[in-house]
């Protein structure tokens, strides 16, 4: 690879990581607010959790699938743009919401916009590096899930906080905004300058690219034929995705609720806690896993996920249990190393396992799965919990420790039964 080619390809990689990190920001800021827009717009726990989880992830994963086959077959670069600038326009009109079914419409639209990336930018990546790096690249691109979240409560809380000791803020054309919905305006449209940038860089080759894309009764063939393999990937990072998802999207309010501590308090010491120890770990994963790959262990990826998912089962358990809210906050650290660690390997699985013809769209109906399931029931499941079950706002915590735990526990079951069919299925296509 040279030099000029791997610049190319880190330039790449940098702008998909930097559109990676504002999609998370827009996904995830809410998730600071939750007292603000229940006051404003009289919701409760579960409808609440509906903005976060189904109105984002049922369009996020259903539009995902005709999105990734347009991105086996056209320019991949252009679809992340196009994706990039619809999501920030999205997310500066949630904060113009008047009613909870306006909201919930905007964050549909946020949810189509962000559907436009990971397949694509997955696809780029692996086509941009060699089969021995490319754990690495996916490991940095998957910090801007990290970066993202961190910069989503910490720039979440100091605008919110600043905003409420001011006057509402007046917009040309829709005027007077209060707090928490000029917030959602001023972190939405900057991502239209982020379009703009990934236009700048190139488009590379696709191996073993297929004229007009693979017909989709020969993928459907390919995964039905490799069910094994696929069907434990996905259920495994299902699992371990709605643990994730369960633990971090309520991470906040669990401290705000439990703990009451100040909004921006919570905001810069989760945001900072999170996008340190997620970047690290989503790193440490990916060159692990690449490591395991050059060794010649063809479970290496799944080998790394399943050292993470052991540590992170207890963590996640007890995390919010801790009645210390200094000593909880500092278990986040572990919680978010291992919890990143695990990703980036489970992509690259699914990456060097697919042929490049099919990885896009191969990739959308793994994220079309995981999200549902992750990001449809991960908060939700948390409040059925805590408002049908406890039938009280006070015990979010323990809610947040029954899903959990389940969820890991369900996963690390579904990894330990595809580590032997993944290496038989990959001696079997002779893949190194």
């Amino acid at each position: 690879m040279d030099r000029l080619k791997k610049w190319g390809a880190w330039y790449a990689v940098t702008l998909l990581t930097v559109a990676y990190t504002f999609a998370l920001i827009d996904r995830w800021i809410i998730g600071l607010m939750v007292g603000p827009i229940k006051a404003d717009l009289g919701l409760n726990d579960t409808q609440f959790s509906l903005l976060q989880g189904i109105a984002f992830a049922l369009f996020y994963c259903t539009v995902g699938i005709p999105i990734a086959r347009l991105a086996d077959r056209s320019s991949r670069r252009n679809i992340v743009a196009a994706g990039i600038a619809l999501w920030s326009l999205m997310t500066a009109l949630c904060g113009l919401a008047r009613n909870f079914g306006q909201l919930f419409l905007a964050r549909v639209g946020v949810g189509v916009g962000e559907a436009a990336l990971a397949p694509a930018a997955f696809s780029l990546i692996t086509d941009l590096f060699p089969r021995n790096k490319v754990g690495r690249a996916i490991g940095a691109y998957q910090m801007g899930l990290f970066l993202g979240y961190g910069l989503s409560v910490i720039l979440g809380g100091w605008l919110v906080g600043t905003l409420e000791q001011r006057p509402p803020l007046e917009f040309p054309l829709v005027g007077e905004l209060s707090a928490w919905r000029a917030t959602l305006v001023i972190v939405g449209l900057p991502g239209l300058v982020v379009a703009l940038l990934c236009l700048t860089f190139r488009e590379p080759l696709r191996q073993g690219a297929v004229e007009g894309g693979v017909p989709v009764p020969e993928l459907l063939h390919f995964l039905k034929k490799n069910i094994a393999v696929y069907g434990n990937l996905v259920a495994a990072f299902c699992m371990i995705s709605l643990l994730f998802n369960a633990v971090l999207v309520w991470g906040a309010e669990y401290f705000i609720r439990i703990h009451e501590m100040p909004r921006a308090t919570v905001g810069l010491r989760l945001g900072l806690i999170v996008g340190a120890f997620g970047c690290v770990g989503s790193v440490v994963g990916g060159l692990y896993a690449d490591h395991l790959h050059r060794k010649g262990d063809r479970g290496g990826t799944i080998r790394s996920s399943i050292v993470a998912t052991v540590v992170l089962v207890p963590v996640a358990a007890v995390t919010s249990l801790i009645p210390d809210p200094n000593y909880s906050l500092l278990m986040y650290a572990p919680l978010l190393f291992f919890g990143s660690w695990v990703f980036p390997p489970a992509v690259m699985t699914l990456q060097l396992f697919t042929p490049p013809s099919m990885r896009a769209q191969t990739s959308a109906i793994y994220l079309f799965i995981v999200s549902l399931v992750s990001m449809g029931f991960g908060s939700t499941s948390v409040a059925l919990i805590t408002d049908f079950v406890f039938a009280n706002d006070l015990m979010l915590h323990y809610s947040m420790a029954i899903v959990g735990t389940i969820s890991g526990l369900l996963g690390l079951f579904f990894l330990w039964r595809l580590l032997p069919i993944y290496r038989k299925a990959m001696a079997a296509r002779n893949l190194p």
